[in-house]
């Protein structure tokens, strides 16, 4: 089974925010952050729609399709 994997990394670069930023907005710390954008780690459902809330894009633009 593939490892999920999501695009936030790509969302964020496309629209020149960074990370820090968006862990500011969620209350997250940097780290937890930096291992949702690298994919090492997968947000919640719960968190996934609030950064998707955030950044004002469908939740379905944030997964990844393979």
């Amino acid at each position: 089974m593939d490892k999920p994997m999501n695009r936030i990394k790509e969302v964020l670069e496309e629209r020149g925010i960074k990370q820090t930023w968006l862990a500011e907005k969620l209350g997250k710390s940097f780290c937890i952050v930096n291992a949702y954008v690298c994919n090492r780690r997968q947000p919640s459902l719960e968190v996934l729609f609030e950064i998707a809330d955030i950044l004002n894009i469908d939740v379905k633009e944030l997964i990844k399709d393979r």
